[in-house]
């Protein structure tokens, strides 16, 4: 079912497949970010300003809506992707004020404005390995939703902000909630990287070994817009395989010696588990790395 989704950040590396991925399948999009997103409507929204973020989420989508003459129309679902994305792009504060600020903004908006969906962008990072000083094990694999989060770094901390946050409203509203753990996005352009990662097995620990392809990204958004009476969820937002052509039980033997594994593996298992979107949501990647990187 098509719905009428407001989508923070879509000019951003996510967003700009997640958001074409969602129109190609009938959602009417408004995109709310500092920088157009040629092809969509953007309104330039600074989500730190809580009146611009309340005014944004209740407005019309364009002058065409003004012809209903019953003022704007309801808005289905808020997707927020916008953030300072990384490390090292801002001063710490900035990068953890302007991600817990501007979360908190849009998710109060919404449930006072009687939106009933939000989905987050919340982070790989929120895992503690990505941006850790020095070199941090994981505390068990594979990683899925429970384990105990504890990221050192300012943008790993906001996204567990987040996280919080939005259990928070979800608790107090009852609208459904659902925080995407995003892997290391890759764009379709960018799988000339992995022989690199296959040749450097250590260069990719802080990822996990694992990845999600920006269009199976939006999928999975699509999927969230299509589930209902979840409450707050938090998935892992990820591809099916790992980054080696080792088996995961073998290679994570080899590379992660120290670390526990808690479960039975698949045989090529992302050790970033994305076994509970699959299993709740319906996930089925679509870009297997393997389909472009010839000779693996």
């Amino acid at each position: 079912m098509s719905k009428r989704v407001i989508f923070t950040g879509g000019s951003g590396k996510a967003g700009r497949h997640a958001v074409p991925y969602l129109q190609n399948k009938g959602h009417e999009i408004l995109n709310l970010d500092l920088v157009p997103l040629p092809g969509v409507r953007t309104l330039i929204t600074d989500l730190t300003d809580s009146g611009q973020t309340f005014n944004a989420l209740s407005m019309h989508f364009s002058g065409d809506d003004l012809q209903t003459g019953g003022g704007p129309a309801k808005v289905d679902a808020v997707v927020h992707f916008a953030a300072i994305p990384a490390l090292f792009l801002k001063p710490d504060n900035q990068t953890f004020a302007v991600n817990a600020i501007s979360t908190y903004n849009v998710i109060e908006a919404a449930v006072k404005l009687g939106i009933r969906k939000v989905i987050i962008a919340s982070s790989e990072t929120t895992y503690g390995v990505c941006f850790a000083e020095g070199d941090k094990d994981f505390h068990t694999l594979p990683l899925e939703e429970d384990y105990d989060t504890d990221p050192m770094d300012s943008y790993g901390l906001s996204k567990v902000v987040n996280e919080k946050t939005a259990r928070a409203f979800a608790m107090r509203s009852g609208i459904d909630i659902y925080a995407l753990r995003i892997a290391n996005v890759i764009e379709p352009h960018e799988y000339d990287r992995f022989p690199g990662f296959l040749a450097d097995p250590a260069s990719r620990k802080r990822n996990a070994w694992s990845y999600i392809d920006a269009r199976d990204l939006g999928q999975i958004v699509d999927l969230c817009l299509q589930a209902d009476g979840l409450g707050f969820q938090v998935f892992n937002a990820v591809n099916d395989t790992i980054t080696a052509t080792e088996p995961t039980r073998a290679f994570l033997g080899r590379w992660a010696p120290n670390t526990p594994i808690t479960r039975d593996l698949g045989e090529f298992e992302a050790p970033l588990s994305n076994r509970k979107i699959r299993e709740v949501l319906g996930f089925k990647e679509e870009h297997n790395w393997r389909k472009y990187v010839p000779g693996v």
